[in-house]
């Protein structure tokens, strides 16, 4: 595996590779897409098995996240200062299609997300799609589905939708959001969350404490978390599963206590770009890397370049 430090607008930009191993034929490019506070450290017990089967595997850190750099945000009606950014889901796509251009190159090419990551690889295929070189498909872990975002306040709870204002204000204040930041990225919190977003306790060890925590000792790190915070009106994965002609498979936890299960087997009834939705019963949000031994196989499956193509929506279990 390689480390791969790419400067992107000026920022550099955390990423590994990692070639076909075994001598086996190279089956073209996979890259793989973290969720909300991790980085690409979080595929650790996927990146050796893709790139056993033949895969080029490539894993990258969002700008914001990880071993990347975490420039100041700047909000909607903000003035710009000089390195300033605004962190949210057309950036994030906007960094993977240049990633793709500049350090992955012409080829097939497969996108798998988790979490936010799932929202950032179908904005990105949207952008390929456009620009008539759409990837082979996308492939949605537990894709986030942004229940706070403006477009569905109508679904929230009548005072929920009143204090809306009084929470979109609050959130922007520098001061109080590093003093959450601060309460939240503590080891005994990450440990409360952990135990949440992985119900059965598997690989909930040192080393997943470390690659979370790690990055949030980095400057700017308060930086990013307050650009995400604030991201009220951004992209929808609805919104985008409606406008792809590539095929999208979904793999999803059926104990995720975030990302409920019963929306992701709606999409999977009413988008056409969905081929296959399987659901893994007792585990959370991350599943990738709370069971690779039932995850992996299914990626190596959908991975091959055979699995692209195939027939609409089928629902497992």
């Amino acid at each position: 595996m390689q480390q791969l430090n790419w400067i992107w607008h000026g920022q550099t930009i955390s990423a590994v590779t990692c070639p076909p191993q075994n001598g086996r034929p190279d089956q073209g490019a996979v890259l793989l897409l973290h969720g909300f506070g991790a980085s690409w450290r979080h595929w650790r017990h996927s990146i050796a098995a893709l790139s056993a089967a033949g895969l080029r595997v490539y894993a990258m850190d969002l700008l914001g996240f990880g071993g990347s750099a975490k420039p100041r945000s700047q909000l909607p009606g903000e003035p710009a200062s000089s390195g300033s950014v605004s962190y949210g889901f057309d950036l994030w796509a906007e960094q993977v299609v240049d990633f793709s251009d500049s350090v992955i190159g012409p080829g097939p090419l497969q996108l798998v997300g988790n979490s936010i990551g799932g929202v950032v690889a179908l904005n990105a295929a949207r952008l390929l799609q456009k620009q008539g070189r759409p990837p082979l498909q996308v492939v949605l872990i537990d894709c986030a589905q942004r229940a706070l975002d403006s477009k569905r306040l109508g679904e929230l709870p009548l005072l929920q939708r009143w204090s809306r204002p009084l929470l979109m204000a609050t959130v922007r204040q520098r001061w109080l959001i590093g003093g959450l930041f601060k309460l939240l990225a503590r080891p005994q919190v990450v440990r409360q969350v952990l135990a949440q977003a992985y119900p059965s306790g598997n690989n909930v060890d040192q080393e997943l404490l470390d690659l979370l925590l790690e990055p949030s000792r980095d400057p700017g790190a308060q930086e990013s978390f307050r650009g995400f915070v604030n991201l009220f009106n951004d992209r929808l994965a609805p919104e985008l599963l409606a406008g792809l002609n590539l095929p999208v498979r979904m793999l999803w936890g059926e104990a995720d206590p975030w990302e409920p299960v019963a929306e992701a087997r709606r999409w999977a009834n009413i988008y056409p770009c969905i081929r296959e939705l399987v659901v893994l019963p007792g585990l959370g949000h991350c599943p990738q890397d709370e069971a690779p031994d039932q995850v992996n196989p299914i990626l190596l499956r959908w991975l091959t370049p055979t699995a692209a193509p195939g027939p609409n929506p089928q629902t497992q279990p």
